[in-house]
């Protein structure tokens, strides 16, 4: 409830230090005056934590630019369930060295840890799938040695099981200042699933995609938001975000997006192109109002 600052923010160097009970959004915004973001931006980003982010290992409609909470833990302050303090991150062959010449219970830890990896490291390599939104369970996995025996991002999504968050250094990366929004209608969720490979070789920045379903159901309960009159009633969408230093680049992204479906013989059967920032943050809202919407 009071840990909720930004403890620092390095601009040229592209990261921050934050406490967890800060805002997404608020250091997304702050990162902004920079021309930088936060890259996970879950529908919750009013109003989720980063110490939520970290527990869940949230990722968001920008993750496909810049990954998940895990791609963009540098370093954690934390406390474990049995008093330790430390901080935590990759960690090289000299620092492990070190940490276990100083002895105690942080040497023991990172000791286990290493255990842990040499044993079941095989294992992981061929059980854990490569895919870009493996969130579920422990990530091992950074703690491999070619992941860099990296403490910290083997605790993000987690759930705070193993200890409590008390500040994150996390990455900032560019974010383009001017942005286009393509929206394609499809007539079911299977069509517009079968197109996502496609459109993320396009290159966008964001890339969400939710059903007409999720907009019915927000009538019923009396939700009227501007952005649902931009919409085809089409079965599904898949909203893609491009960027670019002007907005012409952004659109042209679009139209050579809009191209190279035709050509492919789209399955979409509409396709939009919104470049006014009001209209793109209408339809946006539309799909994060949406969250808790898919049932009545």
């Amino acid at each position: 409830k009071y840990m909720n600052r930004i403890l620092a923010l390095d601009p040229e160097g592209k990261r921050a230090k934050v406490q967890p009970g800060l805002i997404n959004d608020q250091l997304r915004g702050a990162a902004m005056k920079h021309g930088l973001t936060f890259a996970p931006d879950p529908a919750t980003h009013r109003y989720c934590t980063l110490g939520g982010n970290i527990g869940n290992n949230s990722c968001g409609a920008h993750t496909v630019m810049g990954g998940k909470t895990v791609d963009n833990v540098e370093e954690l302050d934390i406390l474990t369930y049995d008093g330790l303090r430390m901080r935590v991150g990759a960690t090289s062959d000299d620092e492990f060295d070190l940490i276990q010449r100083a002895g105690g219970r942080r040497a023991e830890i990172y000791r286990e840890l290493k255990a842990l990896a040499a044993r079941y490291g095989d294992r992981i390599r061929a059980g854990y799938p490569k895919i870009p939104r493996r969130v579920s369970g422990y990530n091992l996995d950074d703690l491999l040695p070619e992941k860099g025996f990296h403490v910290a991002r083997s605790l993000v999504g987690s759930e705070s099981t193993c200890a409590l968050t008390l500040s994150a250094t996390v990455r900032l990366i560019d974010f383009p200042a001017y942005r286009a929004l393509m929206v394609l209608s499809y007539a079911d969720a299977a069509a517009a699933a079968d197109e996502v490979v496609q459109v993320r070789e396009f290159g966008p920045i964001a890339l969400e995609g939710f059903q007409h379903h999720v907009i019915e159901n927000m009538h019923k309960k009396g939700k009227h938001l501007p952005g649902m009159k931009l919409l085809e009633k089409d079965g599904a969408y898949l909203l893609a975000e491009f960027g670019g230093d002007s907005q012409e680049e952004a659109n042209g992204k679009v139209e050579s997006a809009f191209a190279a479906l035709r050509r492919m013989k789209t399955g979409a059967s509409a396709m939009r192109l919104y470049e006014k920032p009001g209209d793109q943050g209408a339809i946006w809202e539309v799909r994060e109002s949406g969250v808790g919407a898919s049932r009545v």
